[in-house]
């Protein structure tokens, strides 16, 4: 991936960042509230030997800085923590002492720092001070030769230890900046692996990467999509403007046909195939044109119910002859749109469909309409929809934003072109709505955008 796919991966993905940083930032002040305060309180000692020239000073001061390392290391063990236990008031685990103090050597110095954390300000203070006092009675008797009553090097305490009020954990702050940089550092994560492990079709680049197709439409997710088609599609929305885009793409395609016949399918079920069909026949026929849709899914039917329309006659009853196209071709709504129903879902629909009664029927059709829009079934689980295209002029492959994966869209590509028919072009269905695009979709569809007047001239009125 590019740097550009990247900050495309993130800006699509951007709810993930969000929702990690808040996570975390709650997960940090839940932690920070519900943990117990620590104090600490620090003293200092200063390691020297007895040394009085000035050259076995300079020797002894060497061999001290040699030593406070050593003296660091006596901190945490265990003979000190039982001395330390045994001075303390009160019941104290030796064990627990040494997890409570800590020594550090100041660089390039024979100064020691003994630091004691724990809830009481004052026990981490008096836990400080006698470890203080306690290691420069050891130090005393370490150093102290045989036979010898002065100890080569000495332990003199420089600061004693006091009681802090400000805890030292939890720091909410602290807390709070590590959680926010650690979750959108998790979400950038998070984006980028879904991003690369996605595999559905979100834009033209995956079409492209698939099909030679073009792209006829973008079908924007609205909530009004579910009001009746002739009610919506008669209103200024995106969802009209992107069937009136759809549309006029559509008169481009075969050229030279004057009667029109395609198939709308997609590659599995839910993807909107059916939607579409109708609604891009009524388009058609709000341009004037004569337009007749006809249901061909004849096992998952859904156009009767979606129009309003009686499903008892249809599709299956012309096929076995019991009806012909005039008298179970119905009007839908106020529209001039003719619509062939179903009828009852046959036992042997891909029969029906393959049958020289069917051939008839898109002849008959083509020669009487100007548009056909067939609604077939899938082209994944069935062969119905791709045998029906060779029939057609082509198919119109709807593809779900963000649901139909690649692969699903390349093996119905490679099923239409199996047998011979043409993919006339893609649907985006259900892409997500840019407030960019819907402004420039009402200012330039319905007028012009309201913008500043810079010219002050008396021609301002007029339009470029």
């Amino acid at each position: 991936m590019e740097l550009s796919a990247y900050w495309g991966a993130l800006r699509r993905r951007w709810l993930w960042l969000v929702a990690c940083i808040l996570l975390a930032l709650a997960a940090a002040a839940a932690f920070t509230w519900a943990a117990t305060p620590q104090y600490s309180s620090t003293t200092r000692l200063f390691i020297s030997t007895s040394q009085s020239d000035e050259s076995s000073a300079y020797t002894g001061n060497l061999f001290a800085t040699q030593r406070v390392t050593s003296y660091a290391d006596l901190v945490t063990s265990r003979q000190l923590a039982e001395r330390v236990a045994e001075s303390l008031e009160g019941p104290v685990d030796p064990a627990e002492l040494r997890e409570q103090v800590e020594a550090t050597v100041v660089p390039e110095t024979v100064i020691l720092e003994i630091s004691a954390t724990d809830p009481d300000p004052e026990q981490a203070r008096d836990i400080a001070q006698v470890y203080a006092s306690e290691l420069a009675d050891l130090v005393e008797e370490l150093e102290t030769p045989n036979g010898k009553n002065d100890a080569v090097i000495k332990a003199t305490l420089v600061d004693d230890a006091e009681v802090s009020e400000t805890p030292v954990s939890p720091n909410p702050v602290r807390n709070l900046a590590l959680a926010g940089v650690l979750g959108l550092l998790l979400g950038m994560g998070l984006a980028v692996a879904r991003e690369l492990l996605d595999t559905s079709v979100t834009g033209s680049e995956d079409v492209a990467a698939i099909t030679e197709a073009p792209i006829l439409g973008n079908i924007f997710s609205d909530p009004d999509a579910k009001r009746p088609p002739s009610e919506v599609l008669a209103t200024a929305t995106p969802w009209a403007e992107a069937f009136r885009v759809l549309r006029t793409n559509m008169q481009y395609i075969e050229v030279d046909h004057d009667q029109k016949v395609f198939v709308v399918t997609s590659s599995l079920p839910g993807e909107g195939k059916s939607t579409t069909a109708v609604n891009l026949a009524l388009t058609l026929t709000q341009a004037g044109h004569r337009v007749a849709l006809i249901e061909c899914d004849l096992r998952r039917p859904l156009i009767a119910d979606r129009l309003g329309l009686d499903g008892a006659v249809g599709t299956t009853t012309v096929l076995i002859g019991k009806i012909s196209v005039p008298d179970a071709m119905q009007t839908y709504a106020d529209t001039s749109l003719d619509v062939l129903a179903c009828g009852p879902i046959p036992p042997n629909p891909s029969e029906l469909l393959q049958s020289h009664a069917m051939e008839k029927l898109l002849i008959d059709l083509r020669a009487s309409y100007d548009m056909v829009v067939l609604d077939a079934p899938p082209l994944l689980p069935v062969t119905d929809a791709a045998l029906l295209a060779t029939r057609a002029d082509g198919a119109v492959v709807v593809v779900r934003h963000g649901r139909t994966t690649r692969d699903q869209l390349t093996h119905a590509i490679e099923r239409l072109t199996s047998v011979g028919s043409k993919t006339l072009g893609i649907v985006m269905n259900m892409t997500p709505a840019k407030k960019s695009g819907s402004a420039y979709g009402y200012g330039y569809g319905y007028g012009y955008a309201p913008r500043e007047d810079t010219d002050k001239s008396p021609s301002k009125g007029k339009h470029a």
